[in-house]
């Protein structure tokens, strides 16, 4: 099955190539960026989205900074590179991946920093690369593991966009589902078209279709409905952070989402990288929330739905608890109760 790559380097051209999905589904184009300040603000405005695909960009956008340095020694590419990932990981407060991408990518530099200029900047670049790689296959290895939690004809639900477009291949929460269809299994999807921005309907409900899915786009507020109807198996969603005692933060509406199938008897399946895991945060109170702008909700697509003198609050994740979660579905393998001592485990390994 062909995918679609939202983020990658374009060598000859030297610049970051990105799928804006702000345009989708209406138009399919992509941006050329080299500036660093164009750069954040793609990422500031959603044009690539989805926390993998986030730390892919980031990846590529780290390399380019060290590239664009005109200084003659490693100690002075290394001073612009500092200060241009200090100013790309303020684009996005919640989506771990940014700062695990710049994290590694001054990693790098900082274990190279006796190579010439030449040698530094060919480093990052192959540093870069191995983040799209690996990207790519942590969502294969994803889509396997979780498909072992499913099974052909089940009807399942996401919210927000978790697929290829999120990431760089199969995707993290959508990877089942084109694994799936490539043996046959002929799922029924629901995809919730998650306000304000509409990720749900535009993002993941175009991208399947375009690979010929079945693919049903419903209100957010009508969940509970589809559940009670007996159309949903299982809910698989993506996830921008993970605490280290397994709660989620995910596109807001994900929490609600996770109550009501708990009170549908229907499992909840978190899926992604282990590079969302941070264990540096101990649980979902510690994660930052972005705050997006409030005419997001009252004039969203240029158009007004609420009194333009009327306040809107306008957080772009929740955290829903680890209690409402039947399992985290990593590239190593997949992760149940209890999340604090597994997910542990999960790194020890």
């Amino acid at each position: 099955m062909k995918t679609v790559v939202p983020a990658y380097l374009n060598e000859e051209k030297n610049k970051l190539i990105l799928l804006d999905q702000t345009l989708l589904p209406v138009e399919e184009k992509y941006l050329e960026l080299e500036a660093m300040e164009d750069i954040w603000l793609a990422i500031k405005k959603l044009c690539v989205r989805g926390a993998p695909a986030i730390g892919v960009a980031a990846g590529f956008a780290a390399y380019l900074a060290a590239l664009q340095s005109d200084a003659d020694t490693t100690e002075g590419v290394k001073a612009d590179f500092d200060k241009a990932i200090e100013y790309l990981a303020t684009s996005r407060p919640t989506a771990v991946n940014l700062f695990w991408a710049l994290n590694r990518m001054n990693t790098c530099f900082e274990a190279n920093m006796d190579k010439s200029v030449e040698e530094v900047k060919q480093i990052l670049l192959e540093e870069s690369e191995e983040i799209l790689a690996e990207d790519q296959r942590m969502g294969m290895a994803i889509g396997k593991y979780g498909l072992e939690l499913l099974k052909p004809g089940m009807g399942l639900l996401t919210h927000c966009n978790a697929g290829g477009i999120a990431t760089s291949g199969y995707g993290t929460a959508l990877a089942p589902m084109y694994l799936g269809d490539e043996k046959g299994y002929d799922f029924k999807i629901f995809s919730d078209e998650t306000r304000p921005l509409l990720q749900g309907s535009r993002l993941t409900a175009w991208e399947l279709d375009k690979a010929g899915l079945d693919v049903t786009v419903i209100c957010d507020n009508m969940a509970a409905t589809v559940m009670r109807e007996g159309k949903i198996d299982a809910v698989l969603v993506g996830c921008d952070r993970v605490a280290a005692n397994g709660d989620a933060a995910n596109k807001i509406g994900t929490f609600g989402v996770a109550i009501l199938a708990k009170e549908f008897g229907i499992p909840v399946y978190f899926l992604g990288p282990t590079s969302t895991i941070d264990m540096e945060t101990e649980t979902g109170k510690d994660i930052e929330i972005e705050l997006r702008d409030p005419d997001e909700i009252g004039n969203g697509f240029g158009r007004r739905t609420a009194p333009a003198s009327c306040k809107a609050y306008n957080p772009a994740f929740d955290v829903t608890p680890a209690k409402y979660i039947t399992a985290i579905i990593t590239e190593k393998g997949i992760v149940y109760p209890p999340f604090k001592e597994n997910i542990a485990k999960l790194f020890n390994d």
